[in-house]
């Protein structure tokens, strides 16, 4: 089996698993409890608490444990609006976000807010400029993901963050769910970032499990209400496993992840090499280190849709994706590249190859040996 859909979710480590398991038996007490058992387990969410934020460097207070990268993007658009909606009802998103943003963010908008959408050019990068143009009294929070999902470029957050320093009160939201691990920290965690949301199951951690960090003296509204855990803001008994297996496995991400995203870096080259000879193939994402993320590949074969180059593979036990695997069984034309005005007859044929640092140079030229066979089949076939 090959695996190439790492963006999608991750395999979880063994000794993450192991952790998980081991303090599901151990520490079963519920943290808000009062007495010993759930004291124990008290101390090792605020044990686990203080590990992430000192692996993302930043304030003990500044972290917030969710189900995932969903609840927490969604937290950040609805619980800013929630809050600030007295001050303002605009919002501002790239035109190249995940769902988990632009479906929040057209629910505020039958609500009353206004949304507005900031483009990008036609290789799917964040048109800065336009954002001062954008912004009015109004504004109220700007969302920006740090790495896009579908082809994998790196967003300029930094440029943002220069541009929203003359903007102190309005919120700025950074979905870094692909960046985790990918990129260093210091260029999408910007000092003028407010909001930055994660997910464990990216990182080879344990699905249900998010984090959100959140400024110190921002504020957002919950969305869930109840018994006051997470500092009264995320109410809910927490997944306390999950958690200790998410600070480990985020510690184990950041060992050799110069080295990491090295090997990464070369099988995605040897896979652009080889499929840029391909005469009916487009490729998405570039190899350029500043500008594109090392693990994600898009491609498109034309004549041929996304789904059925997905399965044709599937056959062969190669498992890759249609670009958002949140959005692939709907069979609706990746987002990002409708955004960068990709023609619809190629942008319905997109693929997404994402790698983790698992897979081998093997696996890259196995799976190259079975384009080929695929792509004479087709050919045929057209």
């Amino acid at each position: 089996m090959i695996y190439f859909d790492n963006s999608a979710t991750t395999q979880i480590e063994p000794s993450v698993l192991d952790t998980y398991m081991r303090t599901s038996q151990r520490i079963f007490g519920n943290p808000s409890s009062l007495h010993l058992v759930g004291g124990q387990a008290y101390r090792l969410l605020e044990q686990s608490r203080k590990q992430v934020a000192s692996l993302l460097n930043v304030s003990v207070n500044e972290i917030f444990f969710t189900s995932g990268g969903t609840e927490g993007d969604n937290w950040v658009i609805k619980g800013t609006a929630i809050e600030k909606a007295p001050f303002g009802k605009e919002i501002i998103l790239s035109a190249i976000e995940h769902p988990a943003v632009s479906e929040s963010a057209k629910q505020l908008e039958r609500l009353g807010f206004v949304v507005k959408f900031l483009p990008v050019d036609n290789r799917g990068f964040v048109k800065v400029e336009a954002l001062k143009n954008l912004i009015t009294s109004q504004t109220i929070l700007v969302s920006v993901m740090a790495i896009n999902n579908e082809i994998g470029t790196i967003q300029p957050i930094q440029a943002i963050s220069e541009v929203l320093e003359a903007f102190p009160k309005i919120h700025f939201h950074v979905d870094a769910v692909q960046a985790i691990g990918k990129i260093p920290i210091t260029s999408w965690l910007t000092p003028r970032v407010d909001f930055a949301v994660f997910s464990a199951h990216k990182f080879h951690g344990p699905k249900g499990v998010g984090i959100v960090y959140s400024k110190e003296g921002k504020k957002l509204a919950p969305l869930l209400n109840g018994g006051g855990q997470e500092r009264g803001l995320r109410n809910g008994t927490e997944n306390v496993p999950g958690i200790v297996a998410t600070a480990k496995a985020l510690r184990m991400l950041q060992e050799d992840q110069a080295k990491k995203n090295a090997h990464q870096r070369n099988i995605k080259q040897f896979l652009l090499d080889s499929l840029r000879k391909f005469e009916k193939v487009t490729v998405f994402s570039e190899a350029c280190e500043q500008k594109y993320a090392p693990h994600i590949l898009c491609f498109s074969l034309k004549g041929v849709r996304g789904e059925v180059l997905v399965h044709a593979f599937e056959k062969k036990e190669v498992f890759i994706s249609t670009t958002s695997a949140c959005s692939s069984k709907k069979g609706l034309t990746p987002g990002t590249l409708q955004a960068m005005a990709v023609s619809p007859s190629i942008a319905t044929g997109a693929v997404r190859l994402s790698l983790c640092e698992k897979n081998t140079m093997v696996e890259a030229e196995q799976f190259m040996i079975i384009f080929q066979q695929l792509y004479q089949k087709f050919s045929k076939i057209n």
